[in-house]
């Protein structure tokens, strides 16, 4: 057991080194003068393509077209929460803050799926556990001071406004992921990662076609540049870092603590986008406060991935959840 959740562990650290590059295109984008609306729209209409080049390596389509027949609305609606509510408020967020505020404030994702585990389940995961809890409170403390850091101690109403609106999406990812995972447990479904990011993105795709035509009447047609950096986007989070996350988060989903771990390693976005910030935008390293809120992420991450290594392998004869 303890191998099998230090890999995922691993594969959820590297998923959210491309996932940072979502935070540092989204930005281009806008401070190129771009629209964020673009680059949301289409990255999930670009993604989908590169998924299905990638599919036909993965196993196919499987049992995909049997469970979208069979559940259309079940996939329609946490595709809706995982992908468009996430998405969108997501990347208008990038063009109100800058990319090291819009990482920071997501990892506000790392308590989001312990805080709602009582709403999600019904079996042994239904309940708030207490190290969990704290070990993600330690790593939203760092993730403040590293911001406030940033910020020299001031954040302005524009910020704080991006600020809500990335918690939003932090909350919305892991439940549209937890929800669909769940669902397939409950139907006994088996779907690989691969198939499950191409049914959710080809789920989400009405409200993203919606959403174009809603774009291209008021904006226009998007620019080049806007499809080249949103493509880049589409490869980096939409399909590389997105199959590795849900990779991570199958390998131990019946797994409370292990898959909080799972999720608590997309803090490390926060330290990428530091380092980039630093190195490709000019942004200042961090100083002295901002140090400390490094420390305390690290050790976060650590104390997520050593409780992940302790945890038993629940039986499934014994373990259930089969909701009411």
């Amino acid at each position: 057991m303890s191998s099998n959740a230090l890999k995922a562990v691993a594969i959820a650290l590297l998923s959210a080194l491309f996932f940072t590059l979502t935070y540092v295109l989204n930005r281009a984008v806008v401070s190129g003068g771009g629209h964020w609306q673009w680059a949301v729209i289409l990255r999930y209409l670009l993604t989908l393509p590169l998924l299905a080049v990638v599919l036909p390596f993965q196993g196919g389509l499987g049992r995909l077209p049997h469970e979208l027949r069979t559940h259309p609305r079940t996939w329609l609606a946490w595709s809706g929460v995982g992908f468009v509510l996430f998405g969108v408020p997501l990347t208008w967020a990038a063009s109100s803050g800058p990319s090291w505020l819009v990482a920071g404030s997501f990892q506000t994702t790392v308590l989001a799926g312990p805080l709602l585990a009582p709403f999600i389940y019904s079996d042994e995961r239904a309940r708030w556990q207490g190290g969990v809890l704290a070990i993600g409170g330690l790593i939203v403390t760092g993730v403040m001071l590293l911001q406030f850091g940033h910020a020299h101690g001031a954040l302005d109403a524009s910020a704080w406004l991006a600020v809500g609106a990335v918690v939003f999406a932090a909350f919305a990812y892991p439940l549209g992921n937890r929800m669909i995972l769940l669902h397939l447990e409950r139907s006994g479904t088996r779907l690989g990662a691969v198939q499950r990011v191409f049914g959710m993105t080809l789920s989400s795709w009405p409200f993203w076609w919606v959403l174009a035509v809603a774009a291209w009447l008021a904006l226009g047609a998007p620019s080049w540049r806007d499809v080249l950096l949103a493509g880049g986007v589409a490869l980096s989070s939409g399909v590389v870092a997105t199959v590795l996350f849900f990779h991570a988060t199958e390998r131990v989903g019946r797994q409370a603590t292990a898959l909080a771990a799972v999720e608590a390693m997309q803090a490390a976005e926060l330290l990428f986008a530091t380092a980039m910030g630093a190195a490709f935008l000019g942004e200042p390293a961090p100083g002295p406060l901002a140090a400390c809120g490094v420390l305390a992420i690290v050790a976060g991450i650590v104390g997520f991935a050593w409780a992940s290594a302790r945890e038993a392998v629940p039986d499934p004869a014994v373990s259930t959840d089969r909701g009411a």
